[in-house]
């Protein structure tokens, strides 16, 4: 498999004037309200981005949080998945792979704990366990979700997992639902992972967190998981529901007539099955 880099990597002119990709530390994030705006990198190196950039301790808004974690594997496994060259079994394997990084980050400060002590082999331990009583509900996607959700259990010592098969009519772009196992209700404070590895027109993760708050879920009790997202479907999520968290291994500017996001990495559920 061929793989030509140019040496020093850019981003091309064109692109940095209408869009770059937000970068966000481990301390910081970007509260996102109304448009989606991204400014130029400064010479500096520091970046302008419409919005506030705060610690990370600071949680309560009213706003949709969009965290791209900045780790060097998860730009790896992007890369990967990019290449059209890449053959199925590893384009799959690359997206558990991103999967598994993302929904560790994801669940950062966020999980519930138990506490206390244990005899370890050389005296008593205070010891901190998540807390098996509360697991998290994970819903992935069908059928690309089920690349990317694929490592959760080994994440999570604690879950349940409710499928939703949606379906994208390619000539209106709209969601269709063929396969729904969510069940009538969830329980009260549920913390939910909504997996779907290409966030594009929006209409897809709209129609499943819409189906999740129709069962007492609420947008702060919700994260959102992908690959890549692209600007039009960031834009409609932060316009429908404050307060909800997305995780994403990096952001496109835009989406073509038939919905793929540009630059994108192809039509995932097809290149993880090879259909």
């Amino acid at each position: 498999m061929a793989l030509s880099l140019k040496s020093p990597l850019q981003i091309p002119p064109d692109t940095r004037n209408r869009l770059s990709f937000p970068f966000f530390s481990p301390n910081t994030i970007c509260r996102l309200s109304g448009p989606i705006s991204i400014g130029r990198r400064r010479r500096s190196g520091a970046s302008s981005i419409k919005g506030t950039m705060e610690d990370r301790r600071v949680s309560s808004d009213d706003r949709m949080l969009v965290i791209v974690p900045p780790h060097p594997l998860i730009k790896h496994w992007i890369s990967v998945l990019r290449n059209e060259e890449t053959p199925c079994p590893i384009f799959k394997n690359a997206m558990a792979e991103l999967g598994r990084l993302l929904i560790y980050e994801a669940s950062r400060d966020w999980l519930p704990t138990v506490t206390g002590e244990i005899q370890s082999p050389m005296g008593v331990a205070s010891v901190e366990f998540i807390d098996p009583r509360e697991p998290v509900t994970i819903v992935p996607i069908l059928r690309a979700g089920l690349a990317l959700v694929e490592h959760a259990s080994s994440i999570l010592p604690a879950t349940k997992t409710y499928h939703l098969g949606v379906k994208r009519n390619e000539s209106t772009l709209q969601p269709s639902i063929y396969l729904n196992n969510l069940p009538d209700k969830l329980p009260e404070g549920s913390r939910v992972f909504v997996v779907d590895p290409m966030l594009a027109t929006g209409g897809t993760i709209i129609a499943a967190i819409d189906m999740l708050k129709d069962r007492g879920v609420e947008n702060r009790q919700i994260k959102v998981i992908s690959a890549v997202a692209a600007h039009p479907a960031l834009q409609k999520l932060s316009e429908r529901y404050p307060g909800l968290h997305v995780y994403a291994g990096i952001i496109d500017p835009t989406i073509n007539e038939k919905g793929y996001i540009l630059p994108g990495l192809g039509d995932a559920g097809d290149r993880i099955f090879g259909t």
